[in-house]
């Protein structure tokens, strides 16, 4: 009976009140709050900051809090109040919950968990999973021996869930269709693609699994030391954080928008798995169709993206990294039949990136970094706009000057479509994916 039962935020304010999850409760599985306050939103994009950066010697507070305009002082006052729990104390809980589902769904050796965990010993791991857990590592998984890990050779299978409705097709089809080939692999049952994550590389295939409502990531070993940034990526891409419940109960509020959210309320707004690689997607697509911007997109990492081998004939190159793209000359891109404009303001951005002064990254600031985008060249708001809403996965973003947008609302002018679309907040992000969703294709 719900009287008897006692509700918390998150796993780690349940363990801090001394409850801890058995192998029936699965908290490790569950997707992920979306915001829905600014205070919350900030709360939950630490969280997803912190997640992303489990290590014992790789995080920092100090510096988390500065890419938030805040002090380390309200970062902590922050996440204690809307979360209940300190954010040390949050670290430690999400290194569990992943050293438990690593247990539980792989066969990886246990000091490869605890290190893939982001603890920096097998004994500081061991002594944190019995004080939590109140048993070592090994019984947990003896306990789980009747699970099958879906472990191959050198890959293994981890879940990642979502909440219903998820429109797998849609988003599938959407990565589809700007698919970097060589670099991705899009059919009609998975999603793959090569991986550079710091020093570690390798190759990832996801895939769904809707009688589990989650998604079955199978990832190399040689990215295990990398899993926490790999997975938040994922997490991004996908869009698994979302509440379909609550940004449809908002838009379907509005008439242009009701008929497509009724028909579809499982829509995601696909997220980044790289920052520039997105970026400069963006920049390849200004006034031109999905299929020639697509096309441009793989001439330019057929030329800049560094070679890799995998068992997939179709993934045989990385990324291109910014740092190689800085060096190149307007006529080297040029050349690949991008226009020099374009060219130019790819080789600013790439050199932005190298300096630091610019980051593609969720949670960071909107705003400000929108401001950044538009002042390199050739880069103005639709394309600032379009990069917000998917590098940094706000959800409030609105390219107002896009054609598709503004013909399917009545062809009207971007400052109406503007003045319209301040009843979508804080979810206009979801509004353009069903306006984008009900409008011919390859408008966008």
């Amino acid at each position: 009976m719900q009287k008897n039962c006692r509700f918390f935020e998150t796993a780690a304010s349940a363990e801090k009140f001394g409850f801890r999850p058995c192998l029936r409760c699965r908290p490790e599985l569950a997707p992920g709050t979306a915001p829905v306050d600014n205070a919350h939103r900030i709360a939950q994009l630490i969280v997803h900051r912190i997640e992303q950066d489990l290590s014992d010697d790789g995080i920092n507070l100090e510096k988390i809090a500065q890419e938030f305009d805040l002090s380390s002082r309200q970062l902590r006052r922050i996440v204690e109040k809307e979360l209940g729990v300190s954010a040390i104390d949050l670290l430690q809980t999400r290194r569990l919950l992943l050293a438990k589902q690593l247990l539980t769904e792989t066969n990886l050796p246990v000091i490869q968990v605890a290190f893939a965990s982001g603890f920096s010993s097998l004994r500081r791991f061991n002594d944190a999973f019995v004080k939590n857990y109140k048993m070592p590592p090994s019984d947990l998984r003896k306990a789980a021996a009747n699970h099958q890990p879906s472990n191959v050779g050198d890959t293994s299978t981890l879940q990642l869930t979502y909440r219903s409705p998820y429109d797998w097709e849609a988003i599938l089809n959407f990565l589809a269709a700007r698919m970097m080939k060589d670099v991705e692999h899009i059919t009609a049952d998975y999603y793959a693609r090569t991986v550079r994550l710091g020093k570690y590389t390798g190759w990832i295939q996801v895939a769904h699994a809707p009688e589990k409502r989650g998604l079955a990531v199978t990832f190399t070993h040689t990215l295990t030391p990398a899993l926490p940034t790999l997975l938040g990526r994922l997490h991004d891409l996908f869009d698994l954080a979302a509440r379909p419940d609550v940004v449809a109960k908002h838009l379907q509020k509005d008439k242009h928008l009701k008929p497509g959210i009724q028909k579809n309320p499982g829509l995601r707004v696909p997220g980044a798995f790289e920052g520039f690689e997105m970026a400069v997607r963006a920049i390849l697509g200004q006034q031109i169709t999905v299929k020639a911007a697509t096309t441009l997109a793989c001439r330019f990492a057929d030329a800049f993206g560094e070679k890799i081998h995998t068992p997939f004939a179709e993934l045989s190159r990385l990324s291109p990294l910014p740092e190689r793209v800085a060096k190149a000359t307007v006529n080297d891109i040029a050349k690949l039949g991008i226009v020099s404009a374009r060219a130019k303001s790819i080789i600013a951005l790439a050199k932005a990136f190298t300096t630091g002064e610019l980051r593609l990254e969720a949670g960071l600031n909107p705003e400000k970094t929108i401001n950044q985008l538009v002042a390199l060249p050739g880069i103005g708001q639709w394309t600032a706009h379009y990069i917000a809403m998917r590098a940094l996965r706000w959800p409030d973003a609105f390219p107002k000057e896009d054609i598709a947008v503004r013909n399917n609302l009545g062809h009207i002018t971007a400052s109406q479509a503007e003045d319209l679309s301040q009843a979508w907040r804080p979810w206009r992000s979801y509004a353009v994916m069903h306006i984008w969703a009900s409008a011919p294709r390859d408008t966008h």
